[in-house]
């Protein structure tokens, strides 16, 4: 436990401690804002049109060398 000897010392632990907290609010309000942005139906399109032209790719070239 930490012992302080002034009080703007008590002043400055809170200030660091509050900007601290607010920090990581904010961090954890973008992490949800992205997260919510990635279950959007167009993300899944998106990442399903994606999927599928490399599977498409992939058919292609292995028909063009069974011939």
């Amino acid at each position: 436990m930490k012992t302080y000897k002034t009080l703007d010392d008590i002043d400055f632990d809170l200030k660091r401690l509050t900007l601290e907290r607010n920090i990581a609010l904010e961090e954890i309000k973008g992490a949800k804002g992205e997260f919510i942005e990635s279950l959007q139906p167009a993300q899944w399109m998106q990442t399903g049109a994606k999927i599928l032209g490399k599977v498409g790719v992939m058919m292609f070239v292995k028909k063009l060398f069974r011939k």
